[in-house]
């Protein structure tokens, strides 16, 4: 899917209300070059799609902003989401469960999230990453939710392949068989920071009680896990959102920001909850 630039085009000269030759002199190109790509005539360029996001961006026009919203509007059914996919580059061919690592939070899958700010952070350090803009209809599917609960850390550990020797207790066989026959799952996103956190609770350094707080505290939002062809089928892209490099640095930033708001906050939770809950021995053994 290419992106809809020469809509994006359209909507930047209309917002800032400029000629086609103002407009054309502003990202670097000529008149002749601009009614060229605006009529369908010539294809854009990297180059000049690069150019032209980025003048976009610092011009203070939110382009993906944008159009989460009024996607946003269009999603009046109460068994319809919208959600957002970070990709390297792109999507090549269907949706599938098996191109995805086996070792992600809940194993093969495809993963979406809620939040478009959370997706593209975890893409903004790739070059040619885009965003995907896509419509779920849940109707008729089988769902698996989770809360930050020891289930969801135990099963984060379970498919990060961090529970060694306790993978194979009854405990986890359940929590795993639970899966199957389910369609999709909605659970708390976890990035590098929460692994760590739940290595401390998987290697006994902190309790239950203690890694459920720690992670509370850093709330990510929640992700959509699909798990099914069916759960695929029903999902519908509506757009590949191009991402200009002074783009993803703010969201880098951000995440940064929040990063380090979150550490003092983990650091609290791990004090405050000392001693309280049961260690992973005393669950698993």
């Amino acid at each position: 899917m290419d992106f809809r630039a020469v809509q994006d085009l359209e909507t930047v000269m209309e917002l800032q209300q400029l000629s086609s030759e103002e407009f054309a002199k502003n990202i670097g190109v000529s008149r002749m070059t601009l009614n060229n790509w605006l009529t369908g005539k010539h294809e854009i360029r990297e180059a000049h799609l690069a150019a032209f996001y980025e003048y976009a961006y610092k011009s203070g026009i939110k382009l993906n902003k944008i159009k989460e919203q009024l996607y946003r509007e269009d999603v009046v059914s109460a068994s319809e989401v919208l959600l957002f996919h970070g990709a390297k580059t792109e999507i090549v061919g269907e949706l599938g469960i098996d191109c995805s690592k086996k070792n992600n939070d809940f194993g093969k899958g495809f993963y979406c999230g809620e939040n478009l700010e959370q997706s593209v952070m975890f893409v903004s350090n790739f070059p040619n990453s885009s965003l995907y803009m896509m419509k779920f209809n849940k109707a008729g599917l089988k769902c698996r939710t989770f809360g930050v609960t020891r289930d969801w850390m135990l099963m984060i550990a379970y498919y990060r392949n961090r529970l060694g020797d306790f993978a194979n207790t009854g405990i986890v066989k359940e929590l795993i068989d639970q899966n199957t026959g389910i369609d999709y799952i909605i659970a708390p996103i976890a990035d590098n920071r929460m692994f760590e956190i739940i290595d401390s609770f998987i290697d006994g350094e902190i309790t239950d009680v203690q890694c459920k707080h720690c992670l509370s505290a850093i709330n990510l939002g929640n992700q959509y896990v699909f798990v099914s062809q069916a759960s695929l089928n029903q999902i519908e892209i509506l757009e590949r959102c191009y991402l200009a490099q002074k783009e993803k640095k703010a969201y880098l930033n951000s995440r940064q920001e929040i990063y380090e708001m979150n550490r003092d906050k983990v650091k609290v939770a791990r004090k405050q909850y000392r001693g309280q809950g049961d260690y992973i021995e005393d669950i698993l053994v």
